[in-house]
């Protein structure tokens, strides 16, 4: 029980510390007065002191955080300065599961193939086979994702979209699952490849180098003197200890991407997600937008590393003889 509240304690902590910062930072910058986009070109100096005052503007910086954090996580009516009058949280919430589709599909991806690249690697290691895993992983890290899915698109969408080999790519945007499967899933598989593509690259690296380096370690060497198989040392003894590793770096990146990490996906391929949502935003400095959708991250984030101190309890026995 005190854990979980040390845990609780914390995470407030760390939400207000981020609130607090990305506040004072919209408010430091240049030019962020959003009075004027509010009021509209050429308003009258009545009309700016008029909106200046409804919207708090005139009031001490502590007092309109205050506010902001009062509409945005009790009365829940925040809304947006840009697009006058659109509340914030049903937007985020509107947005939210098409980049949960997106980073989950994404991420079964990565995991699986990452796993299966970075274990016949270090089982090959110092082969062609490892080699070429490792040259193709070392690609993939190298390549931007904006241009990845730019390219992507230029094949899919115009080059060769009348071939019947992607006939079948549907137009630049999201399609609900409830409306139809099969097209949610032709929306999807795209941008899932390309957001996958980096961190296949990433993973398996770390895993063969993780599954390498543990192959010398004495209880390895002790399962391998009971008799038992190379395969099953490397897949049971080996491997399950390589996801200490693994999975930190999963919990960190799933849950910033969950966040609107993804954005540029989301950009390139039409996805009205999180980042995207945060992509306009940034652009009009429109800070009730751009508050929600950190606070919704550092929410993701702050939870997946409870998560990952959870699941290094199952993972690493030394983490339990440790408590």
């Amino acid at each position: 029980m005190t854990a979980l509240l040390r845990r609780a304690g914390q995470t407030l902590l760390v939400l207000l510390g981020v609130s607090v910062l990305v506040f004072g930072v919209f408010f430091a910058t240049p030019g962020a007065d959003p009075t004027a986009r509010i009021a509209g070109r050429n308003a009258s100096p009545q009309t700016m002191e008029k909106v200046r005052h409804e919207y708090g503007f005139d009031r001490p910086l502590p007092v309109q955080y205050a506010i902001m954090m009062k509409k945005l996580f009790i009365t829940r009516d925040l809304a947006s300065y840009a697009n006058r009058g659109e509340r914030v949280v049903p937007e985020i919430m509107q947005a939210a599961p098409v980049t949960a589709c997106l980073v989950c599909g994404a991420a079964f991806i990565w995991v699986t193939v990452s796993i299966a690249m970075g274990t016949v690697a270090a089982a090959m290691k110092d082969t062609w086979v490892d080699r070429g895993l490792m040259m193709l992983g070392l690609v993939g890290i190298s390549i931007p994702v904006f241009w990845l899915g730019e390219v992507a698109n230029l094949v899919t969408q115009n080059r060769y979209h009348d071939t019947w080999l992607f006939s079948w790519v549907p137009g630049l945007g999201y399609v609900p699952f409830s409306q139809s499967p099969l097209g949610w899933l032709r929306a999807l598989v795209i941008p899932w490849t390309v957001l996958a593509v980096m961190f296949i690259g990433i993973y398996s690296r770390v895993l063969r180098t993780d599954l390498v380096t543990l192959a010398g370690e004495d209880f390895m060497r002790t399962a391998r003197a009971k008799g038992l198989s190379p395969a099953r040392v490397l897949l049971w003894h080996g491997l399950r200890t390589s996801m200490v590793t693994f999975v930190s770096l999963f919990g960190m990146d799933f849950a910033q991407l969950v966040g609107g990490g993804a954005l540029l996906t989301e950009v390139v391929f039409g996805l009205p997600g999180v980042g995207r949502l945060t992509y306009r935003a940034l652009t009009t400095l429109d800070l009730p937008v751009i508050m929600a959708t950190v606070m919704y991250s550092a929410v993701f984030v702050v939870l997946a590393n409870a998560a990952v101190d959870v699941v290094y309890l199952f993972l690493d026995p030394r983490v339990r003889d440790a408590g």
